[in-house]
């Protein structure tokens, strides 16, 4: 089966102009400025991209596929994520990650659940462990984690500067990162160790203790929630100036504004603006994950679930509110994720890469999703749907 896209604006990230691609085999075989099909007896089909935008797939690198949440009570655990909330949020490559309960949601269920999706049609990975430390493995260590299970390509997440964490020292964290170092080095994987940052005042200062007390580089964590609080947002222009990589997260509520989050897509054109390179910046959903608030003493008093659908719109919203290029914009769930996290079959838009594709509208709605060159959603409608799923 072959699929041609016809006349779209192609960004790679990078603006191409008006292209032709051809899709064969699930990898983008040909992007040129004219393609003609001489054979129309073969299977194929055409989608005429004229007056679209043609970008890449998205990578959402932090999504609870298979649940979180459960602060408030086995009542307040979120669901697993279903194959369409992806796929009609544009994204075709995910990561999957625990979060807070490490004792009833396992690796054992985290990896089905990847294997689930990827059957379903997308890409799926995933990172070994929860919140705690010493962190609960698959096989009983994370070097054999990451080098002999094809799905786990890091750590994490793992929380600090959160009253929800294992409170871990420099020391902890810095051993289960040079094992997550090791075991990416010896499988070409990325070995990262995602840190979850909570509402302490402590900020990023363990990471970077680790960083000044050790041999382990900045690169070798991925913090999230950057954009948590102004305190912390600030502490992280001055941690990505140094080389670090920092990660907002897109799913918020109304409350967490107004108590000081910083929105994704503002945020974005402030660290632009404080001079930090675009490569150093990524965007998650955390789809899936609970948003729970906590009171002054540190007791639960509500509930929001995550949603996958706000990683495109704080994308959408740089580009249009905050004036952001759609090139630079399009980097943060493309091909810095990608690039981060060492899936070198994603992110871009390249002849011999996945073919993972997105088409959007001129007003930066999404019309179509391509994950591995089958079509998931045409015309803004899923015409692949998961297993239980309507």
């Amino acid at each position: 089966m072959f699929t041609l896209i016809k006349g779209g604006e192609v960004y790679a990230p990078q603006y191409l102009g008006k292209k032709d691609i051809l899709l064969a085999a699930g990898k983008i075989t040909n992007i040129s400025d004219h393609i003609e099909w001489p054979a129309p007896a073969l299977d194929i089909q055409v989608i005429d991209a004229t007056g679209k935008i043609v970008a890449p797939g998205f990578i959402d690198g932090h999504v609870h596929i298979t649940g979180g949440g459960g602060e408030g009570g086995y009542k307040t655990r979120t669901p697993e994520i279903y194959l369409s909330d992806v796929t009609k949020a544009g994204v075709t490559t995910i990561v999957g990650v625990i979060g807070t309960d490490g004792t009833a949601r396992t690796m054992t269920n985290l990896i089905a659940k990847a294997k689930a999706l990827k059957e379903e049609g997308i890409s799926c990975f995933v990172h070994t462990g929860s919140y705690q430390v010493p962190v609960k493995t698959l096989t009983g260590n994370i070097e054999t984690d990451i080098m002999m299970i094809d799905e786990i390509i890091g750590v994490g997440e793992i929380a600090i500067s959160d009253h929800r964490s294992s409170q871990p020292d420099a020391h902890e964290l810095a051993r289960l990162a040079s094992q997550a170092r090791v075991g990416g080095m010896l499988s070409g994987k990325s070995g990262v160790v995602n840190i979850h940052l909570g509402d302490s005042k402590r900020m990023l200062s363990l990471i970077e203790e680790v960083v000044e007390t050790t041999d382990l580089p900045l690169s070798q964590f991925y913090p999230t929630h950057i954009n948590r609080n102004s305190y912390l947002f600030e502490a992280g222009i001055q941690y990505a100036k140094k080389g670090g990589i920092v990660d907002f997260t897109t799913s918020t509520t109304k409350q967490f504004l107004e108590e000081g989050e910083v929105k994704c897509s503002i945020g974005l054109k402030r660290m632009l603006d404080a001079g930090v390179a675009i490569e150093q910046i990524t965007f998650t959903s955390d789809a899936q994950g609970s948003l729970p608030a906590f009171n002054e003493f540190g007791e639960f008093t509500g509930l929001r679930i995550g949603k996958v659908n706000s990683l495109f719109g704080e994308v959408r919203d740089a580009v249009q509110l905050e004036g952001i290029p759609l090139h630079e914009a399009l980097q943060t769930i493309t091909s810095n994720p990608a690039r981060i996290l060492k899936l070198k079959q994603k992110g871009r838009l390249q002849e011999g890469l996945d073919a993972d594709l997105v088409l959007l509208n001129e007003d930066l709605s999404i019309d179509s999703v391509i994950a591995l060159g089958q079509v998931m959603v045409l015309d803004g409608e899923a015409v692949i749907k998961g297993t239980f799923e309507d």
